[in-house]
């Protein structure tokens, strides 16, 4: 099995030990040890947080390079609905397709196409007395990643949906294979992301063995070139199909907009996230059949790799979708949609078990609790571990000292002190040479 890839990545030459990423990652998968942040990557969700928060821009995400196009034979460009809003509103959604194209890519495709077909498969699913409810959407990879390593219950509760990303590239490849001669293998499909969660949901897919996608491309990366192209005067043909219905997921709120209920809810920035989830595992959330949860606050427009303010950009998609027919696809029936439902289901990762061997974790817990009931209770991160339960478990794990806790080491310091004036009071008395006692 291929190494688990992740897409946030450290530069440790950059990072300055400041603890704001340890306070805001959501699940603690970031220490400060000897001066540096570390990566716990078994519990990375790749959320992007914590790029978002470093004031010294040590934290980035890995995305593919525009030069891999060049690759491929037949190079097509998946944009995702939040692309529109990075740009000033004099342009149209056609002259961003088009400067596409200017950059190197022969086809464009609209994901907010493909969503608007999601759209439909989960307005079918949530009349299906059968599925699961609340259904917990699956378009934001950061949050089924988040259900995976620390909201295990829940899982049966994810919507089983390719996600619009996955489905335009599937569309493309398809159609290509039907239209023309190009070889599967020579055609290049390519997601233009906002965030580093897609990248990883593409490099290690949770739910299959491989993506449809065969790249993604940080829209920070090619924002310059394809404003660039803007200036042409040779893009004004046609390619914008998406109806509102799919533009609108770039929003917070736009795919559950599109539901025929009003037992929805939307959710977006990843600790509001965090407390809907707990409310749902508690059972403590009703009369909800729909749940969409976003990592980002304001929806894929607030991602880390977008370029322009997410206020702004809601604004902005506001004028597209204003001119956007309401929808672009035909309504189907259910068995239409049989293609987009997952072969299998996401597994529970649990990097949040003190040992896999059931009487050791206990005892580790115990211990852990007697520690933690040592602490301060502070949570002041002076330690580099994001709050004092968390230190304990480190304790316990034995990846750090008690007198890491800037609190204990005092004590500590204390108690040595206080020692050595003892000691020093018992000190025995000098003696010269010839053995007489020496005067003070």
């Amino acid at each position: 099995m291929n190494e688990y890839f992740h897409s946030v990545n450290l530069d440790k030459n950059k990072c300055r030990g400041c603890t704001n990423c340890i306070k805001r990652c959501p699940t603690e998968a970031i220490r400060v040890r000897k001066g540096k942040a570390g990566i716990i990557r078994e519990r990375c969700i790749d959320c992007g947080e914590c790029i978002r928060v470093c004031p010294y821009h040590a934290k980035t995400a890995i995305s593919d390079e525009l030069d891999v196009i060049k690759n491929y034979r037949y190079r097509v460009a998946i944009p995702a609905p939040s692309f529109y809003g990075q740009f000033d509103k004099k342009y149209s959604r056609d002259n961003i397709l088009n400067a596409l194209k200017g950059i190197g890519f022969d086809q464009v495709f609209e994901v907010a196409r493909a969503a608007e077909i999601v759209s439909e498969a989960t307005r079918h699913m949530i009349l299906d007395p059968s599925v699961k409810k609340p259904m917990i959407s699956s378009a934001c990879p950061g949050v089924v990643r988040l259900i995976q390593v620390r909201f295990p219950g829940l899982i049966e509760n994810i919507v089983k949906l390719e996600s619009p990303m996955e489905v335009a590239a599937k569309i493309v490849k398809a159609q290509l294979g039907k239209n023309s001669n190009i070889p599967k293998e020579e055609i290049g499909v390519f997601f233009i992301s906002p965030c580093p969660a897609k990248v990883t949901s593409v490099k290690s897919p949770y739910e299959k063995q491989t993506s449809y996608v065969d790249g993604v491309i940080s829209m920070k990366d090619i924002f310059v070139k394809v404003l660039a192209e803007l200036g042409s005067p040779d893009n004004t043909a046609r390619y914008s199909a998406a109806g509102l219905e799919g533009l609108d997921w770039a929003n917070a709120g736009g795919e559950s907009g599109a539901l025929p209920t009003e037992k929805i809810l939307a959710v977006d920035g990843i600790h509001n996230v965090i407390k809907i989830l707990d409310e749902i595992e508690g059972d403590r959330l009703s009369d909800v059949d729909f749940v969409e949860a976003l990592c980002c606050v304001g929806g894929c427009l607030g991602g880390p790799l977008t370029v322009a303010n997410v206020f702004v950009a809601k604004t902005t998609l506001k004028k597209h979708i204003l001119e956007a027919p309401v929808s672009s696809i035909e309504k189907m029936p259910p068995k239409s949609f049989e293609e987009l439902v997952w072969t299998s289901n996401v597994e529970y990762k649990p990097v949040m078990k003190l040992d896999q061997d059931i009487l050791k974790a206990m005892e580790k817990l115990e211990k852990l609790e007697s520690i933690y009931d040592g602490l301060p209770g502070l949570d002041c991160g002076a330690c580099g571990a994001p709050n004092c339960r968390a230190l304990a478990e480190d304790i316990v794990r034995e990846i750090a000292n008690e007198t890491d806790c800037i609190f204990k080491l005092r004590q500590r310091i204390r108690d040595l002190a206080e020692e050595m004036v003892e000691l020093g009071g018992k000190v025995p008395p000098v003696m010269d040479s010839d053995g007489q006692e020496e005067d003070g």
